[in-house]
């Protein structure tokens, strides 16, 4: 094993930094997956939002495929990495396979069971007669990608816990390069709307898929992918299902949250309160990102130092996760209080809806800051292994405080911009429990250590 590869050496920043980049870069491409497809929907120049609003409802399936990514993807990694730095090529050559196999088996199932479920659940999810048209064209259409969506997030996870970082970032860079020249293609060029879209989409994904596969089966990999090691072992899946439950629950909220904003506003507001909505989980999407790839790059740093028993190293770690991701979230919280028009217009033309939606965004990222303490508290419980405080804390932000909220606020006499206010609620309050519980508990365990 290279120097290179090995995080136990050199400063823990650097090492941090070095992963975070490249991942970070790497996860900006992914979202341009989506996010190009809601910036092109909401410019087709008949500044009509329906077609923006029909593809945010869509969004709590994504989201759920997202979470099973999450389950047998992400759920694997920190076993993954604490074994490399245990010095057990054999068993973390297992997990991986074992990762792979659940992965595969619940995207044919998810892909099955949505495609045949798809109307109910629309319209379950707060679809209108009109923007459901929107929503079954694209959604019938994005399901056919699960297999190379599950694939390349949840795979890719492996490709940077190895110390290749920037081959983690082409994995997406160029599924999403190829998804920015196709959609305009598709969409405009070949006037096929919300289906090019869709199309465009799972095509990148399916390219990024086999870049993936290419290299975790390729001789660069310092642990392959074993056609041998691709079954499932019960000890191993107890133990992905322990850690990956976490990010499950943290996706599987998010799902939950977005069912129950988009039903509420439907409720209360009507399509247009649904497409702003939409143009908020986007900016916030993209504002996630940066404080996200740090604590991402940092999650096989900080588990293979604890497998390597340096525990004054996983503090480093945790200190600067935490002092780059305030940072970096006050400034975004201020760039869209001064400057939410510019935010907004990235993703419709809408004069209607950006007129209502520039105060609702403004609500919305009110307190955004405190995110990055939520992510710091997160990312440590996971990477260390601690399940149980991962777990409650991914269900106390989002279960616990967002959905009752969304639901209580606006019947309380806030109206639509109720289900704006419980967001920043759950920042405040979310994020200051997970990180102060953090801090008390594992960082002073490590002290003891």
């Amino acid at each position: 094993m290279t120097d290179k590869n090995d995080f136990s050496q050199g400063p823990v920043w650097k090492r941090i930094v070095a992963q975070a980049v490249p991942l970070t870069i790497a996860q900006l491409v992914q979202l341009l997956y989506n996010v190009v497809d809601r910036i092109y929907l909401g410019h087709m120049g008949d500044g009509n939002s329906m077609a923006l609003t029909g593809v945010g409802l869509t969004f709590p399936v994504v989201t759920l495929i997202m979470a099973f990514t999450a389950l047998f993807g992400m759920g694997g990694v920190p076993l993954f990495s604490m074994e490399r730095g245990a010095k057990d090529p054999e068993k973390a050559s297992k997990i991986l396979g074992n990762s792979f196999a659940l992965l595969l088996m619940s995207a044919v199932i998810l892909t099955a069971g949505c495609y045949v479920l798809r109307r109910p659940i629309l319209f379950a999810f707060g679809a209108s007669q009109a923007s459901y048209v929107y929503a079954n064209e694209y959604l019938k259409i994005y399901l056919i990608g699960t297999v190379f969506s599950m694939i390349t997030t949840g795979m890719n996870g492996y490709i940077n816990a190895q110390g290749f970082p920037r081959i983690g970032m082409l994995s997406t860079v160029i599924g999403a390069t190829i998804n920015i020249i196709l959609d305009p293609i598709f969409i405009f060029g070949l006037d096929k709307g919300v289906a090019g879209a869709a199309l465009a989409t799972i095509i990148s994904q399916a390219v990024s898929a086999v870049w993936v596969l290419n290299f975790l089966f390729g001789k660069k990999a310092i642990i392959p992918l074993k056609l041998g090691n691709i079954k499932i072992h019960k000890g191993i899946t107890k133990d992905i299902f322990k850690l990956g439950m976490a990010n499950f629950i943290m996706q599987g909220t998010n799902c939950v949250v977005q069912i129950a904003c988009n039903s509420t506003l439907q409720n209360y507001g009507g399509d247009v309160y649904v497409g702003i909505m939409t143009v908020a989980n986007s900016v916030r999407e993209i504002f996630s990102l940066p404080v996200s790839g740090i604590v991402n790059g940092a999650q096989p740093v900080i588990s293979f130092n604890y497998g390597a028993k340096k525990y004054e190293r996983v503090k480093s770690g945790i200190r600067f996760n935490t002092f780059i991701g305030t940072a970096y979230t006050f400034i975004a919280w201020v760039l869209v209080i001064l400057f939410p028009r510019f935010w907004f217009g990235i993703f419709s033309d809408d004069l209607h809806m950006i007129g209502i939606g520039i105060k609702m965004l403004q609500i919305y990222f009110f307190g955004f800051v405190f995110m990055a303490l939520q992510f710091a508290g997160q990312s440590t419980f996971q990477a260390l292994g601690d399940a149980r405080h991962s777990i409650f804390f991914s269900l106390l932000r989002k279960a616990i405080i967002v959905v009752p909220l969304t639901m209580l606020l606006p019947m309380l006499g806030f109206g639509v911009k109720g289900v704006f206010l419980a967001e920043p609620i759950s920042n405040v309050l979310g994020g200051t429990a997970c990180y102060l519980t953090m801090r008390l508990t594992v960082y002073r365990r490590l002290s003891k250590e």
